[in-house]
């Protein structure tokens, strides 16, 4: 199978077990959507009104959650039933969202320049060129518009998931090619099951930069305790962090973007 079948094949069964990444929002957040979603900051504190793009971001959490807080969402995701449990949320909830079945590298059936905003969470590790996706993305948005990005980092894909004696070790080369090794250890930093892929910081920002965005903010969301047992995520994240979250900001117009490649 290709990645992409492999993919949505591991979260329609992410989705039917109910599994970390696949838990709808409940009726309590759904009534604090603003405070749930973290305030919002980056996004002035409301989307009421904005029209915002869902990207890979099925699961019935994301999507219902900023319709709740006004925005006019459309939600994408590869696996149907991750968009089930939009629909069903959103139902449950009496919330309007739309839903298209797609891989974020081909947004074509999307009208150019319709959102204000775009919301990805952790996907890209899923697809090999990363700059398919910010080409259609840019596509997609306005100029002006805020695209807000979550990825995980590259040296977290590099590093051991168990220490050593010195602790965790790079254990896959940083200009790594294709497809990563497969992992079947459950844990919190690779999807057993699915097909994973290490972008590098060229690509993740200089490629983002080049499809037509400035970056106007980056955090790396704190996942760490000192007080964590060796081994545990919360420990590991103390060495290494898991995730960057991106703000950025389209410039000018779709037209503008321009893919450079070789350089």
């Amino acid at each position: 199978m290709s990645y992409l079948d492999t993919n949505r094949h591991y979260y329609d069964r992410l989705a039917r077990s109910e599994a970390q990444f696949a838990k709808p929002a409940d009726r309590d957040e759904l009534r604090h959507p603003v405070e749930t979603l973290g305030g919002l900051q980056w996004l002035g504190g409301s989307v009421r009104g904005q029209r915002l793009l869902c990207l890979a971001a099925g699961g019935g959490r994301q999507a219902p959650l900023y319709a709740a807080a006004g925005a006019e969402v459309t939600v994408v995701d590869i696996s149907p039933q991750m968009l089930s449990l939009d629909r069903q949320v959103a139902t449950e909830n009496e919330l309007t969202l739309s839903t298209v079945e797609t891989s974020m590298e081909d947004l074509s059936m999307l009208a150019g320049t319709h959102f204000d905003v775009v919301i990805q969470p952790v996907s890209t590790c899923y697809i090999p060129d990363i700059t398919v996706v910010y080409r259609e993305v840019a596509r997609v948005i306005r100029g002006g518009g805020i695209y807000i990005s979550q990825h995980k980092q590259p040296i977290s894909l590099q590093s051991s998931l168990e220490p050593s004696a010195t602790g965790y070790e790079l254990i896959h080369p940083y200009y790594h090619d294709g497809a990563l090794p497969a992992t079947t250890q459950p844990n919190r930093i690779r999807e057993t099951g699915a097909v994973e892929y290490l972008h590098r910081w060229e690509e993740v920002i200089g490629g983002m930069c080049r499809s037509g965005f400035v970056v106007e903010d980056l955090l790396e969301p704190m996942h760490a305790d000192r007080d964590s047992a060796e081994g545990k995520f919360a420990h590991r994240s103390l060495f290494v962090p898991p995730y960057v979250r991106i703000k950025a900001r389209r410039i000018g117009s779709s037209k503008d973007a321009i893919i450079t490649k070789g350089l």
